[in-house]
Parts: C-alpha cells; structure tokens; sequence
C-alpha cells in the first residue's frame, strides 16, 4: 500500500464520534483562551488606573507647590478647568466634589468633556476639603490660605476628610458630622481624595460601601466620609467593591510646600 493509499485511508476511517470530540477539545480550548484575555483586560485597566491615580497625586502636589493651594475639582461643563463661584481674593469652589481638572494640571487621557479617564474609560472623582480655619476661609483652594491660618492650626483641625474601612465604620453617614470609628480610621486628616469607581461604574456604586463614595459625584451632599479597602463581591458585608481610591494628608501637602519655599 502506498502513502498516499494509506492515508485515504486513515480519512475514510476518522469517524464522526472522533470529529465531534475533536471539536469539543478546540471548542474547551478557544473558551479557556477566551476568560483569561478577559481577566487580563481587566488587570490591565486596574493596573492602568492604579499608576494614573499615583501621577495625579503627585500633579496636584506639585501643583499646590507652584500655586501654594490646591486646585478646585471640576464639572461635567467646565471642560477641564477648575469650577469656582469666587476667584480673589478666596477662591471659592463650586462644590467640594466633581472631576479631576485635568486642563488645570496639564494631564491628558482626556473624553470630550475634558475630563481625564480611568482604565475603564470613565472620570476620575476629586475632592478637595472645604474649610475655614483661624478665620481663615477656603484654607487648601486660596493661594497662602494655609499660611495665614498657620500651620499649627490646620495640622490640629480634625476632621477633614475620613478615610474608612467600610460603610458599617462611618459615624453620622449622608451629614457634614460623618467620620469613622477608631476602629475603622484610615485617616482622618485628607485634604484631598483621588478615586476611579472602577469596572462597574455603570451598574455599581448601589451596595453599602461603594455609596459612601460619591458615584456620580454630581449628586453628592456634603458628607467627608469615604470608604477604602480591597476588592470585594457583591456577597461581601459591605457588598460589591471596585473602586480605587489615594489620598493627600496634611503632612504629605506641608512637606511638598515646605520644600517649594511655599510654607512656613
């Protein structure tokens, strides 16, 4: 028999039973393939958002040591820019929450909004504390506002915005008193928050924890209160958690202003 002859038949003897075990074995294989991209997507968007969030921290600090405040957060209209009502001598911002003002800090992933996107391709939230000290009005947002209110002061001012472990760690939730439990303290010191509300910002931000922080920010009462901790399912205490979240704290703003020659 040639080898050609032996191959005819060799096909004439695949069977149909063989053919569809095959194709079960390719299919099995293609779907393994297929949820490990996904994973990886998503890895890669968390990875992608962790990195941005650091960068930003470092862009409104070095902002604060060019311009000796803190800029204001900005809205879903003012393309980028910071939202103020009040501009000299105390700037006043519109509301303590919004978006990132990514225009005002030169940074760029920006939609047509001008706001600056998170791995998922949504705005990134920033708050900046509103606060009035030894007299002081809009201590962090007006240029030398700390200064004047000394330094002293602002670093014994408690609270400023609470960062909690879970929902069931805030004090007074939804009112200007929130805080946290001793237990439950991150801090109790940020003067600004950065977070990305993560995959789910679509369906999310309805489960205990995820609704302390504001999600949309647009629709936030003036509550200092939020929540971080790791990853967590829809099955968890606090329910589904995906956002990511940085904080500035007092000490970390005077280091930076101290060595721009923008305090004491």
């Amino acid at each position: 028999m040639t080898t050609l002859q032996r191959t005819r038949h060799a096909l004439k003897g695949f069977s149909l039973t063989e053919m569809a075990v095959v194709l079960v074995i390719v299919a099995l294989l293609i779907g393994g393939l297929i949820i490990p991209f996904g994973m990886q997507q998503d890895l890669r968007a968390e990875r992608e958002t962790q990195i941005q969030l650091t960068e930003i921290k470092e862009a409104l600090l070095g902002f604060a040591a060019a311009s000796g405040r803190l800029p204001c957060p900005a809205t879903t209209t003012s393309v980028g820019q910071e939202s103020t009502t009040s501009t000299s001598p105390t700037v006043v911002c519109t509301s303590a929450y919004g978006y990132l003002p990514a225009a005002a800090l030169g940074i760029s992933n920006i939609n047509s909004s001008g706001l600056t996107l998170d791995g998922w391709h949504q705005p990134i939230r920033y708050a900046v504390i509103s606060k009035t000290i030894n007299g002081q009005g809009e201590v962090f947002t007006t240029a030398g506002g700390i200064k004047a209110a000394t330094m002293t002061n602002v670093a014994n001012t408690t609270p400023l915005f609470s960062i909690c472990t879970g929902s069931t760690a805030i004090t007074s939730p939804g009112t200007g008193s929130a805080a946290c439990t001793t237990a439950g303290k991150l801090t109790d010191r940020a003067v600004a928050v950065i977070w990305s509300t993560g995959k789910n910002t679509e369906t999310g931000g309805t489960d205990a924890d995820e609704s302390q922080n504001p999600n949309p920010a647009t629709t936030v009462t003036a509550d200092p209160a939020f929540v971080y901790h790791e990853p967590a399912p829809d099955t968890a205490s606090g329910g589904e958690f995906d956002d990511q979240v940085v904080w500035i704290a007092t000490n970390v703003l005077f280091n930076r202003m101290i060595a721009a020659g923008q305090l004491p």
